[in-house]
């Protein structure tokens, strides 16, 4: 990849190959983030396609005070909080997404499974699920999720330990550390 400063530079003067190039090795992990935020695929899409429309348009503001990856993370974290927003006043509740497997007992197997874990994840305050999701699913770092919420790298560090213990105990599974990645 060019280097990042280069290609801000360029999306920010309206080259959109630029900034497709930028978001092309941030996209699956912003993906991730949000469908496990939000439980729902088709959800998670509308998530990402927004957070996408908005760094795109604010794109010209962007001063680099930060890495791209971790504005970005910043704004999809905002777009998941809208997404949310507007389901809860829609009063809809979403379907478990689950893909196809040659095998249908697979299928059910993952199903449960995921649905386990989304309602563990659910239940989790927000503060500590955007932590883990951030170190768990998407492998950012603490210094990396610290930039995106903004708060100390101790305060992440301990968002993720309370996270994992929380889970843990919604899940009925013992243990916290890195071994119990999602």
């Amino acid at each position: 990849m060019e280097n990042e400063s280069k290609l801000v530079k360029r999306a920010q003067s309206g080259d959109k190959h630029a900034f497709a190039e930028l978001i092309e090795h941030e996209q699956q992990r912003l993906y991730t983030l949000a469908v496990r935020e939000l439980g729902s695929a088709s959800d998670a899409e509308d998530a990402v396609q927004e957070a996408l429309i908005r760094a795109w348009r604010a794109l010209p503001r962007f001063r680099a005070e930060a890495s791209f990856s971790t504005w970005i993370y910043r704004i999809q974290l905002n777009a998941i909080h809208d997404q949310r927003s507007k389901r809860a006043r829609g009063g809809g509740s979403p379907l478990d997404d689950v893909p196809e497997t040659a095998d249908p007992r697979d299928a059910l197997l993952a199903s449960e499974l995921s649905s386990a874990l989304q309602s563990a994840l659910n239940e989790l305050d927000e503060t500590y699920r955007a932590a883990v999701l951030m170190s768990d699913v998407s492998g950012l770092s603490y210094r990396e999720i610290a930039g995106i919420l903004g708060v100390a790298e101790g305060t992440v560090k301990s968002r993720i330990f309370r996270g994992r213990a929380e889970l843990a105990r919604l899940l009925g599974t013992s243990g916290a550390g890195p071994e119990s990645n999602l």
